[in-house]
């Protein structure tokens, strides 16, 4: 068990900030969101529940709620001009701040990618930073199945770009915060995990992680100090 002071520390010196998207950078599940456009919305906000739990495989549960959704390449660029993901009040300060100290700042996110490109282009975060699943569509831009190698269409892949990370950058503390049991899962490799519950709270995660918070400003409140 590490105590409260010494994850501070690790916080404060970490030289890479991994975040997680749906519900911890932006207040929507992004999933959610296009099944809504595309009119399938309870059944789907259903299964992420489930999945967000841990009580599904990830890749089964994202399986299982793509081939419900259909979503076409219109209506995920629908999506994103109509309805754009709302930042959570806070991290655009955090992520700046962040940056401003030389600290690597990546999304990590088992949502997709066209829609975390435009978060990380919102927040100045490189499109290198990114890690997301691909959404597949044929010539005509009907869905065709989402890029099953991506190490986040797994469960356990977000410490596995982690892990990634560490060798490729060598980095020496990684932190992981987000508000789901596949973010707590990321620590290790990461070396501390701060759990988020500003815009859902996810009880699994309140109960278990050694660090939980509501609101982006208690995290500028210690860089700052």
């Amino acid at each position: 068990m590490v105590s409260h002071s010494e994850l501070r520390k690790v916080f404060c010196s970490a030289d890479a900030v991994c975040f997680d998207v749906d519900s911890t950078v932006i207040r929507e599940e992004g999933i959610d969101e296009l099944a809504k456009i595309c009119g399938v919305e309870d059944a789907v906000s259903e299964m992420t529940k489930r999945a967000m739990g841990g009580a599904v495989p990830f890749k089964a549960a994202l399986t299982e709620r793509l081939a419900l959704i259909q979503p076409s390449r219109e209506q995920v660029q629908r999506l994103i001009t109509e309805h754009p993901p709302h930042l959570t009040p806070g991290i655009r300060e955090l992520v700046s701040h962040l940056q401003e100290r030389n600290v690597q700042v990546f999304l990590i996110s088992g949502g997709f990618r066209s829609i975390v490109e435009h978060v990380a282009s919102k927040l100045n975060i490189p499109l290198t930073n990114v890690f997301a699943n691909r959404l597949k569509f044929y010539f005509n831009g009907e869905y065709a199945g989402f890029d099953e190698m991506q190490p986040t269409a797994e469960s356990g892949g977000k410490g596995k770009v982690i892990k990634l990370l560490k060798e490729k950058f060598h980095f020496k503390k990684i932190i992981m915060i987000g508000d789901g049991a596949t973010d707590m899962e990321a620590c290790p490799p990461a070396d501390a995990f701060i759990g988020f519950g500003g815009n859902v709270i996810r009880q699994q995660v309140k109960d278990n992680a050694e660090w939980y918070i509501t609101d982006f400003v208690e995290l500028l409140g210690e860089l700052e100090e």
